[in-house]
């Protein structure tokens, strides 16, 4: 579907087949009314690649941020990628999914399995399962993203709003683009193809019929023409970590990196390669190898490392993160005027999100900190679990318990891990008709209170 305020700006379906024949040869093509005709053979073809392989992914997923532990159907899209049923879609479409299920374009409805995801990346790997004798499954084949240029073609694919499937046409706008914290290991395709809730994991496809991006993001409320792509390169690099593992093994050093050229904060270094240290992390390895903040690293382990702007950092991080763990990496530093070599052994990242648990009579669900998640909490405690939502009307939203308090204490108890505050709160509940008023000791914004937690009343009861 092109959008009419793309044929205005571009001037009808004449010059968008003008531009396509353009992209492909190089020259200008002479204009005739009969150049619509071959842009929508040009679209059909690529969309037959693809579009057979594209499925509706339904989750029921547990959903614990109102308070209590509820189940939350959502629905995303994905694209087969193997004959033997691998559906690659988008982290947020199945965390925490208690059940999948995904039509195909053919009308068979099938229960999936899945088989990891990468929140940092937002991607994940989910299996079709099929029975013996069912029909052979169509599936995609991957495009290089890095052959894309800004004016470029593209269709994103997918089941917007939950509606039946459906192809958006725009160009890419821009091939490298940074986002602000959701760029840690990966730049994003940035397209003008329309991109609604639903088409999340959907494919992102070239007009050869390749896959070149995932569909991940779009923009809600008046804006219109921003929606964003993990690209095919950076999926094919970590793909086979994910079938492997069920998880993309991120090495972790504790660095915190900053461009050479950095025109958001107008902040300009001296010297063209290389990358700045801006800080380093608590208890990181970086940090007790001994790097330091304005450091310049230059190589790693003799390969070159290059961000001379914010768009270089998430190639940067991807190397580093993907060198072995525990295995000594040597950098070679510019610090001022000397020239070091020091040896940092990196440790696995591990989980980037803590675990949670509801808390039914207490009417409030509880987290793991994660250093990664919840910085702001790591800050204060290192381990531990908070309130991670309290359910309103209930016992702890009316005794005054917030998101984000640190649970210290319980009936004077000290608790760290959240299979200590399950066994206390399964033991005072059991024994909540002698005993229904306890005191927390939890930290706020860094100071202590205790708080009375009044639970006599059942709430799901009334």
């Amino acid at each position: 579907m092109i959008r009419a305020s793309m044929i205005r700006t571009l001037g009808g379906a004449a010059v968008i087949a003008a531009a396509l024949a353009t992209q492909s040869r190089g020259v200008e093509p002479a204009r005739s009314p009969d150049s619509a005709i071959d842009f929508r053979e040009t679209v059909q073809k690529g969309k037959s690649k693809v579009f057979p392989a594209v499925v509706y992914i339904r989750v029921v997923r547990e959903d614990n941020d109102r308070g209590e532990k509820k189940a939350q159907q959502i629905s995303g899209s994905g694209v087969i990628i193997s004959s033997d049923g691998e559906v690659l879609t988008n982290w947020h479409v199945i965390d925490k999914a208690q059940d999948v299920r995904c039509l195909l374009t053919d009308g068979r409805a099938l229960p999936a399995t899945v088989i990891g995801s990468d929140k940092d990346t937002d991607l994940a790997l989910i299996r079709l399962r099929q029975k013996p004798g069912d029909a052979a499954l169509p599936f995609a084949q991957f495009g290089d993203s890095s052959k894309l240029h800004e004016g470029d073609f593209v269709m994103a694919m997918g089941a917007p709003w939950g509606l039946n499937r459906s192809v958006s046409i725009g160009i890419v706008s821009c091939v490298r683009r940074y986002l602000e914290g959701i760029s840690e290991y990966s730049l994003w395709l940035q397209t003008d193809a329309a991109i609604n809730p639903g088409n999340s994991g959907g494919p992102l496809v070239n007009t050869d019929g390749e896959v070149v991006g995932i569909n991940a993001r779009g923009t809600s409320g008046s804006a219109e023409g921003l929606g964003f792509a993990i690209p095919s390169d950076t999926v094919s690099v970590l793909i086979a970590q994910i079938r492997q593992f069920s998880k993309v093994n991120w090495t972790w050093f504790g660095l915190q990196l900053q461009p050479l050229r950095d025109f958001n904060k107008d902040t300009y270094f001296e010297g063209a390669t290389g990358v700045m240290v801006a800080e380093t992390d608590l208890d990181s390895p970086a940090r007790s190898a001994g790097i330091r903040p304005r450091d310049r690293l230059l190589s790693v382990n003799g390969a070159e490392l290059s961000g001379l702007t914010e768009e270089d950092l998430p190639a940067v991080r991807r190397k580093l993160g993907l060198l072995p763990k525990n295995t000594p990496a040597t950098f070679v530093v510019q610090r001022g005027s000397e020239k070091l070599t020091v040896e940092i052994t990196p440790r696995e990242k591990g989980a980037v999100e803590g675990k949670e648990l509801a808390l039914k009579r207490w009417d409030m669900t509880i987290k793991e900190i994660n250093q990664f998640d919840n910085p702001e909490l790591y800050f204060h405690r290192n381990q531990g679990v908070f309130v991670h939502a309290t359910k309103y009307p209930g016992n702890a939203s009316g005794s005054g318990l917030s998101g984000n308090d640190i649970i210290l204490k319980i009936d004077g108890k000290e608790v760290a891990t959240l299979a200590d505050v399950e066994s206390l709160h399964a033991e005072l509940v059991a024994n909540v008709e002698s005993k229904s008023r306890i005191v927390l000791t939890v930290l706020r914004g860094g100071l202590t209170r205790q708080v009375v937690l009044d639970f006599h009343r059942d709430f799901d009861r009334e």
